[in-house]
């Protein structure tokens, strides 16, 4: 009985007590816009992105995420902007995002009404910064810089 308990403890410490995995994408199209999401859950702008499922590596979760949300197809990964793991960067959970840079294709439409309200395409000077969800708005100001930020 004592075995089981400590058992127990242990895969509840394990699924409950370590941070999730996530992404953020800043997917650029070919005319060099960014797409946005507008999240249902806070009514904010924010980078398309999402949970690293099980048994999936972070570039098959790009490329899902990306098209779940936004409709959008995967041409390329550019590059890693940061890894951001700051217990704070996220009001629900804690939770790692490895935020990446893509060029995408396809067509803007909304795949999963139930997370997201809108899909739009910002200039770079014209995204709503100062005003977007979670910690994206120092994701893309690392991505402007040119950074590869691990926080």
């Amino acid at each position: 009985m004592r075995w089981w308990w400590h058992f127990t403890q242990t895969v509840l410490g394990i699924l409950f007590r370590h941070p999730v995995m996530g992404t953020s994408i800043i997917p650029i199209l070919p005319d060099g816009r960014i797409v946005l999401i507008r999240r249902r859950d806070n009514g904010l702008w924010g980078l398309p992105g999402g949970m690293v499922n099980w048994g999936e590596d972070i570039p098959t979760t790009v490329e899902r995420e990306l098209a779940e949300e936004t409709g959008l197809q995967l041409s390329s990964i550019r590059r890693l902007v940061g890894v951001y793991s700051s217990p704070e960067r996220d009001p629900r959970i804690h939770s790692i995002c490895v935020v990446i840079e893509v060029e995408a294709h396809g067509e803007m439409q909304i795949q999963d009404p139930m997370e997201v309200t809108d899909v739009q395409a910002f200039p770079p000077g014209s995204l709503p910064m100062g005003t977007l969800s979670h910690d994206h708005d120092r994701q893309l100001q690392d991505y402007f810089k040119g950074l590869t930020t691990l926080a």
